[in-house]
Formats: C-alpha cells, sequence, structure tokens
C-alpha cells in the first residue's frame, strides 16, 4: 500500500478524545501538548479530530522512514508472522544480520544491543568502568561530559547529563562523573590534570557530536580532533552519544564523521530502529571487555526488532536518503534563516546538521521555544523545543522539498502571531 493510499484513508476523524479520563490513569512525567494523535502515513499524522499535521518531531528524532513506510509495514508483518521474541540464550539470526550490517558501515567492531538510548549508554558506562579496572588499573575511574549534555533518563544517565534540572530531587546521583563547557578543549585539559591524581582518574570522556537536547549545538571539529588526541596519548576511551544524531540524521550515517574522528564507543537508538524500540552499543574490539553474565538484556536485540531496524538501514541506503537529508537540511536552514532575518529581535541563529536543526532565540525576547511550538500546531505544523530557547526541527528523513516549503511557511505565520501578541 503506497503512502498516497495511506494519507487518502487517515483523514476520517474518530470520538473526541477524554484527556481527563487519561490524566487519571497516566502519571504525570510530560506536560502534553492538547492534540491526541492517531494515524500517520509518511511525514503528515492525524490527530481524533481528523485534524491533519506536519510532522517535523518525528517522535523526537525517531520516525527515520516517517509513520507507515511501505517497508517498514512490510517488514514488521513478516517478522511478526514467524519469530518475534527469543532469549539470547540462542543465536539469533536477525540480529546477527543487523550488527553486521552496522559494523560493516561504521567504525565498529562489536555491538551489543538492547531498547533505548538510555539503556545504550548505561551499557557503554559499564565497558568504560570495566575497562578502566581491568585495562587501565584505576582504582575510581571518572567519565567527563559536557554541560548542557543529555545522555537519558537512569539514575546513571542523568547524572552523566550535566544539566541540574535533571537532577533536582533524584539525588544522591552516581558518583565520578565531572562535567565540562561544550567544545572548550582547554577546560578538558585542566580537568584531566586536575582529576588525575591519588586513586581518581579519568577513564573516559562521554559526549555528543552535536548536542540536541542541549539547544541543538554542533560540535567543533578542532575541538573533537583534540579530544581524539588526548584520547590516544592518554588511554582514555573517547565515547559519543549518538542517540539522537546518530542513523543518517546529520546528513552523514554517523555525527562522528561530520567530525572527522573516530569514537572507541558509540550508541544508537531512536532513528535505529525507525519508531520501533531498540538501543545499540558499539565498540572497537579492544575496549570489548564484557563477558558472560556482565551485561544482558531480556528484550534487547529480540528478532522483530533487529528485523525492522534491519529494514530502515537498508532503505536508508536504498532510497539515497542521505543525499535527502543535505539537500533538505540546506533548504530548511535557508528558510530559517530568512525568516530569522524578519525578526532580528527575536531569533539569532540557525545552526545544526542535515535534519536536525534549531531555531535560536534571543534571551532578551519573551519568546519561549513552547510559545512558537503552540502557535506551530496552530498552523498544522508539528515542531519540539530544544530547551527553553531553541525551536527544534527534526522531521522524517523523507520528508520533501514541498514539504519543507509547507513547514517554512507554517514557522513564518507562526512567528507572525506570537511577536503581534506582544505588542
Amino acid at each position: 500500500m503506497s503512502i498516497q493510499t495511506l494519507i487518502s484513508q487517515a483523514t476520517i476523524p474518530s470520538s473526541p478524545f477524554d484527556t481527563d479520563s487519561f490524566n487519571q490513569v497516566v502519571m504525570s512525567t510530560y506536560a502534553r501538548f492538547p492534540i491526541a494523535l492517531e494515524r500517520g502515513a509518511g511525514c503528515r499524522v492525524w490527530d481524533t479530530q481528523g485534524r491533519e499535521y506536519l510532522d517535523f518531531v518525528a517522535g523526537i528524532a525517531t520516525c527515520t522512514l516517517g509513520h507507515a513506510h511501505p517497508a517498514l509495514v512490510e517488514a514488521v508483518t513478516r517478522q511478526i508472522q514467524k519469530l518475534h521474541h527469543v532469549s539470547n540464550l540462542y543465536y539469533i539470526p536477525e540480529q546477527g544480520e543487523l550488527a553486521k550490517w552496522i559494523v560493516q558501515h561504521s567504525c565498529a567492531e562489536r555491538v551489543f544491543f538492547c531498547n533505548s538510548g538510555a539503556e545504550a549508554n548505561e551499557a557503554a558506562i559499564k565497558l568504560a568502568r570495566k575497562y578502566a579496572h581491568t585495562v587501565l588499573q584505576i582504582e575510581k575511574p571518572i567519565i567527563l561530559t559536557a554541560n548542557d549534555s543529555f545522555h537519558g533518563r537512569t539514575l546513571a544517565t542523568i547524572t552523566a547529563t550535566g544539566q541540574p534540572k535533571y537532577h533536582k530531587n533524584f539525588e544522591p546521583l552516581m558518583p565520578c562523573f565531572h562535567y565540562v563547557p561544550y567544545n572548550d578543549i582547554e577546560a578538558v585539559e585542566a580537568a584531566i590534570s586536575e582529576l588525575d591524581e591519588g586513586d581518581y582518574r579519568v577513564a573516559a570522556i562521554l559526549i555528543e557530536p552535536l548536542q540536541g537536547e542541549g539547544g541543538v549545538r554542533p560540535g567543533d571539529i578542532a575541538y573533537f580532533q583534540k579530544l581524539r588526541q588526548i584520547c590516544d596519548e592518554t588511554g582514555v576511551l573517547l565515547i559519543f552519544d549518538e542517540v539522537q544524531v546518530g542513523m543518517g540524521r546529520s546528513g552523514k550515517l554517523w555525527g562522528y564523521e561530520c567530525l572527522g574522528v573516530e569514537p572507541d564507543i558509540f550508541t544508537s537508538a531512536k532513528g535505529l530502529g525507525g519508531g520501533i524500540p531498540i538501543g545499540a552499543m558499539m565498540s572497537k574490539s579492544f575496549c570489548d571487555v564484557f563477558q558472560p553474565a556482565e551485561h544482558a538484556s531480556t528484550f534487547g536485540g529480540n528478532p522483530f526488532a533487529c528485523a525492522v531496524a534491519l529494514t530502515v538501514c537498508q532503505t536508508l541506503e536504498q532510497e539515497n536518503l542521505l543525499e535527502n537529508v543535505e539537500q533538505r537540511g540546506e533548504q530548511l536552514r535557508n528558510g530559517l534563516q530568512a525568516i530569522a532575518a524578519k525578526y532580528p529581535n527575536h531569533i539569532t541563529e540557525v545552526r545544526g546538521w542535515g535534519l536536525i536543526n534549531g531555531m535560536v532565540l534571543n534571551t532578551q525576547t519573551q519568546l519561549t521555544a513552547a510559545d512558537i511550538v503552540k502557535a506551530a500546531i496552530n498552523e498544522g505544523l508539528l515542531l519540539v523545543p530544544a530547551g527553553p530557547k531553541v525551536v527544534r526541527f527534526v522531521p522524517p528523513l523523507i520528508v520533501t522539498e514541498k514539504e519543507v516549503e509547507q513547514a517554512l511557511q507554517a514557522v513564518d505565520k507562526a512567528m507572525a502571531a506570537v511577536t503581534e501578541n506582544l505588542g
């Protein structure tokens, strides 16, 4: 069934959604926008009232192929009829095929599968700590992370996250993490010099090639190349969190390719399964020190998730989506810069790679990212904040030239509406 057919079938509204009933039984862990989505096709979704939206959120950089992509539908249908879950006590052919694809298309030599980005980062943290103890002979290994980073919601990964707002009321945090400013190599060098005394030593640097939740802030090439040099000279492991920027979103398959360096360990999730939960932690063979029973996941690497993820990987190649990401990303940034020029008192910068971009608001303006997101919803466009002053644009990688233009028109109208309300 084609995307066009799915779109034509997706316009029939159902009954109104009862938000009060929902809120009575679901924990309030999200401040939700007041729409309920129930259908999708391509880069478009429909709410329970039948209203259509252009989706530039994509499940927060997750729906790589958009919604109801025929290849994804076929893969899901085929695998669920065959075998959807068995234990990792047995060999899983689909898991091996996906790992082989990743190894062939990256600097990785080993892969561990899990279910989410946070789990992938947990695995990386554990691997780094074991490597520190068994290879580097560090009694109390420290992992450096960056201010304004985001690495997940588990206790270890919120500790790794260099944003105090995520730490509040969850103390005591995990020990042996230290934060440094992003893109500041002198701060890294000073931290290593200061921390490498006594029983404590820096064992790893965990960092995003582009900070997503931290404001869509790209890494500086010279900074990352110097990080690689420092790690080579000291034996410190270089770990990249590619949960949001990986799987083609940057215009390259992996974010590290934009920086001209290779990590020792890197993580993926979000776009890897195109919306089906899966995570992965990849490493070079020299630091693959896990042994049986030291790390595991009941659902990680199951046949269903791996078959779907492999389809996503293969479709990226078959449909030449990386070229589309580069072209549509340039179109989007150019259009956003034109809008920014109309509102110089409110918008200071447009930044990003490929199809992960941020429109940065002036810290002096009353406008927030949430204000613009709400206004965009009224124009039929879904966007997502990346902090209080950055509006994030992360559409499916299949987005078309026409759809980018429609999104830009909606942003222009949304900006006109919110600035008019300021008087």
